[in-house]
């Protein structure tokens, strides 16, 4: 596996996203076995780089990855997230990124995931009645006293990045980015790229829609978010079709499969990317982890550059309104 640097941290330029191994789709949860091999999987095929939250579960996915990792701890960049939760007694849904939550955040993830330090600790998402100078503040306070080491933010806007970045260097950014949301190129990597912080894409198949496997929500169950997220629904689903089938016609042609060819596509934007495909299944994370090998044409990266616009947002009202603060 080639590697990247995000800043001045060196990760595999593909890493892992758990998420889905407890929380948010069809079937998390159900098999924390396979979840665990999945994990010792990619740790097998060179990805150092895992990725979990407090939130997914909430806690338990932190758990599952801490004992996947018992006894491997050093062999990965561990990143995990906090302020989705609050732990000074907010209402339920609010965010809290306060000193005191974040202190009490890093402490839980510290014992969920078995380990002494995070090597990337993310603000899930800006907190609006929190400076965000208090927010970095409370954090390179924990760098100091080693309990983090490097400083993460999660679908924050341009203009929050820099002044974080003004009070403690931001080593890295985690935004939703792929062949079907396309935001992030012209707002935020300039920017990145001007103040030397790493971008981490997350959901880089399109929640599962740019593999081509999904034709209808019918398969989906209940507690899969994805049910009521606008690009899965209606006629935008119909519409976004077609999207996943120009991804398959280029995926022929390559000699790949369309998840390969999404992920591939990725890493050609610039060695300082490295996304977070998610799977809970060994047999995905061999798919994914051989996109690094996966070497598209001029011709096709220009195909894949003029596909179909995506017909949706890709958040619903509420998760629209938390982003790129």
């Amino acid at each position: 596996m080639n590697h990247v640097t995000l800043g001045d941290l060196d990760v595999s330029r593909i890493g892992l996203g758990t998420m889905g191994m407890s929380y948010g789709y069809t079937g998390a949860g159900e098999d924390d076995a396979e979840s665990i091999r999945t994990v010792h999987r990619a740790l097998e095929l060179g990805v150092t780089f895992l990725d979990t939250a407090e939130v997914y579960g909430p806690y338990t996915n932190e758990e599952l990855v801490g004992r996947a990792l018992k006894g491997r701890r050093d062999d990965v960049v561990l990143a995990t997230k906090f302020g989705f939760l609050s732990h000074t007694g907010r209402p339920s849904g609010q965010l809290d990124s306060s000193p005191d939550s974040i202190r009490t955040a890093v402490e839980g993830s510290l014992k969920r995931l078995g380990t002494d330090h995070i090597d990337l600790y993310y603000q899930h998402r800006v907190d609006p009645q929190v400076p965000i100078e208090e927010t970095i503040g409370t954090l390179a306070g924990l760098i100091t006293e080693g309990k983090i080491v490097h400083i993460g933010l999660s679908e924050a806007g341009p203009e929050t990045i820099r002044r974080a970045h003004t009070v403690h260097p931001v080593t890295a950014v985690q935004t939703e980015y792929s062949l079907w949301t396309r935001d992030p190129e012209t707002r935020l990597l300039p920017l990145l790229r001007e103040l030397n912080i790493g971008f981490v894409p997350y959901s880089p198949l399109g929640h599962g829609f740019l593999t081509g496997q999904i034709r209808s929500t019918g398969d989906l169950d209940d507690t899969d978010w994805r049910k009521n997220n606008p690009r899965f629904t209606g006629e935008n689903l119909q519409r976004n079709l077609a999207i996943a089938d120009e991804v398959q016609a280029v995926a022929d042609q390559a000699g790949a499969t369309p998840a390969q060819v999404a992920l591939a596509w990725l890493l050609a934007q610039g060695d300082d990317i490295a996304p977070i495909p998610g799977t809970k299944r060994m047999a995905r994370v061999e798919e994914n982890t051989a996109a690094d090998a996966v070497e598209l044409t001029a011709e096709q990266i220009e195909q894949l550059n003029n596909l179909t616009p995506a017909s949706g947002d890709s958040h619903d009202e509420a998760g629209m309104a938390i982003i790129e603060r």
